[in-house]
């Protein structure tokens, strides 16, 4: 079964004094994650991933195209019981206990009274915070807060899971726990979309990735198939100091340490390389491939187009 699927979904906005200028925020998108898989959707600031997130939940409306969620249009209401949703930047009001929070959550999502105490009491201990159920969110961390909001988004159980950058701000210890916990709710069988620009996150955890930049869908595919798509480097190491000017020249990272050398070049360049390494009397020791990372394939995509990108 289908989770997503998305059909030419477009958004514009009114800008300037007159608001007479249209600005395109997502361009014609078509896209479709399957039920049970993690799906990452991948971009710098301000690619557009927030505003599809919005339109997928129907918080702003479309300017064009259609969409379905588990087989059903945007507009069906008895299917948002299904979402789960933790937006980039969630707000609770500090006042309350996680235990108060998710009560009031839990009855905006039709969760049966005789499940609720048990739905609320397992989704904070999902996250970690069961000893913390009776403190106010006022003296929680960055961390134990979206830690909440993680629960918020999984009290009522649902099928469907989006999550809009939901390592932001974490600490590596927080990222991991996120990511684990992640990992378990897909084991159960639930979908999970989120953003991030966090690219090492997304290649741990997804199924599939998709890229967007400045609106318009770049990639979209299995990691492992996409990875192959980008030109992996190698890594030379030899004896010979010598021959740094001449693999310089060509391109290639040096790093010397006494007469041993290690450089990284591009594969393509490898046959040049071992040349001019024989030519310079340098002794060949060994050639490593270097794996392509989702960062190459991201870079590849937009880096032309977003020169000073950089992977958080």
């Amino acid at each position: 079964m289908i989770a997503i699927e998305i059909q030419g979904l477009e958004k514009s906005y009114k800008t300037g004094f007159f608001r007479n200028k249209l600005k395109q925020g997502l361009k014609p998108l078509t896209l479709t994650v399957t039920e049970g898989e993690v799906f990452g959707y991948l971009g710098p600031n301000g690619a557009g991933k927030t505003t599809t997130l919005k339109l997928l939940l129907g918080l702003v409306f479309p300017s064009g195209g259609s969409a379905k969620i588990l087989g059903r249009d945007l507009g069906d209401i008895d299917v948002k019981r299904q979402i789960g949703f933790l937006p980039e930047q969630p707000y609770f009001y500090d006042h309350l206990t996680p235990l108060e929070l998710l009560d009031y959550y839990a009855r905006l999502s039709g969760v049966e009274p005789r499940d609720r105490k048990r739905q609320i009491e397992k989704s904070l201990s999902r996250v970690g915070l069961t000893d913390s159920g009776k403190t106010q969110l006022r003296k929680f961390s960055k961390g134990m807060l979206q830690r909440v909001g993680i629960a918020q988004a999984i009290v009522h159980d649902p099928k469907l899971v989006l999550l809009d950058e939901p390592m932001s701000g974490l600490d590596p210890v927080g990222r991991r726990e996120v990511r684990d916990l992640v990992q378990e709710l897909n084991e159960e069988g639930k979908t999970i979309f989120f953003s991030t620009h966090i690219l090492s996150d997304a290649e741990t955890l997804c199924d599939r990735v998709a890229v967007l930049n400045k609106g318009e869908l770049k990639g979209v595919g299995v990691v492992a198939d996409l990875l192959r798509e980008v030109s992996g480097d190698v890594e030379v190491v030899w004896s010979g100091a010598q021959a740094i000017p001449v693999l310089s020249a060509l391109g290639a990272r040096c790093h010397a340490t006494g007469d041993v050398v290690r450089a990284v070049l591009p594969e393509r360049l490898l046959d040049t390389a071992v040349d001019a390494l024989r030519r310079n009397q340098g002794r060949l020791t060994s050639v490593t491939p270097v794996r392509a990372t989702l960062e190459d394939y991201f870079l590849a995509r937009i880096g032309d187009e977003n020169p000073k990108v950089v992977n958080a």
